[in-house]
């Protein structure tokens, strides 16, 4: 049996856990697999009791990356999504689970090429957050100077250069047995949506570039400030930037208790944005 094959077998053992079994009937590509059904064991009570929308967010983050991804972007299509759906879905923009921090400290051991100890004065092993494609650790220069470190998933580049493949070929499928579907839903679209959005966060080199030259083009600004790239902290798999510190601009309550004016911090995004794509 092909990779392939198990890793569709893999999803759809996943999906029938989850028991959203449904997902089965909708998918062309994953219709074969409804024997499964019989085979999976009933969930435990407390996953049995969770929301149809928690499951799948649940189910997503455990199929990985590109799917989380895909979960991430199905968020945003709140025409297409029933709204308990939809919240669930955005959760996974800040709250997937975290990889151990000890293979964190392997991957920048490996990239930068010294013990974790001599290339930071102090490494925090828990992640301060843990995204799809990457998670990020805080720690400390030789020298003092605070920092966070965004660093790959392992084996991520492999995984979805997989996954991306069996995608591709789930919505060529959606489109020929689903046609009506298809054409709200444009499969290939998002697909490629998926690509070029996982193709750009796993180059954490040209990430670093991007900041870099967003640095300098708002150098002296008083509206926006632009954490530092430590270029020899920096490699493939690792990116260290300065350490700034603030508040989620989705936290109103902090927002207000802090006397910002809403309405101005809105204006003067708005007005950021523009100015970045203008120079």
């Amino acid at each position: 049996m092909s990779r392939a094959a198990f890793r569709l077998i893999g999803i759809g053992t996943t999906l029938v856990r989850y028991r959203l079994d449904d997902l089965l009937d909708l998918l062309p590509g994953l219709r074969m697999l409804r024997w499964l059904r019989g085979f999976v064991p009933a969930p435990r009570g407390d996953l049995g009791a969770l929301s149809r929308g928690a499951r799948l967010r649940l189910a997503l983050q455990e199929l990985g990356p590109l799917f989380v991804k895909f979960g991430q972007i199905l968020s945003t299509r709140r025409d297409l999504l029933p709204t308990d759906i939809a919240e669930e879905l955005a959760l996974l923009q800040d709250r997937v689970a975290p990889f151990p921090g000890i293979e964190a400290q392997r991957v920048i051991e490996a990239e930068l090429g010294q013990p974790i100890n001599q290339l930071f004065r102090r490494f925090e092993v828990e992640p301060l957050a843990s995204a799809s494609i990457a998670q990020v650790h805080a720690a400390e220069l030789p020298d003092g100077s605070e920092v966070v470190i965004k660093v790959l998933r392992p084996g991520i580049e492999q995984r979805i250069t997989a996954d991306l493949a069996l995608l591709k070929a789930m919505a060529g499928l959606f489109e020929r047995h689903a046609s009506a579907r298809a054409d709200k839903l444009q499969p290939r679209e998002i697909v490629a949506e998926i690509e070029r959005t996982l193709r750009g966060e796993i180059d954490l080199q040209r990430e670093g570039a991007n900041a870099s030259l967003l640095r300098r083009n708002f150098e002296g600004s008083n509206d926006l400030y632009v954490p530092r790239v430590y270029w020899d902290w920096s490699k493939q798999r690792v990116l260290t930037l300065e350490r700034v510190y603030g508040i989620p601009s989705d936290n109103l309550a902090e927002i207000d208790a802090a006397g910002i004016d809403r309405i101005k911090l809105a204006e003067k995004g708005v007005r950021l944005f523009y100015t970045g794509i203008s120079r």
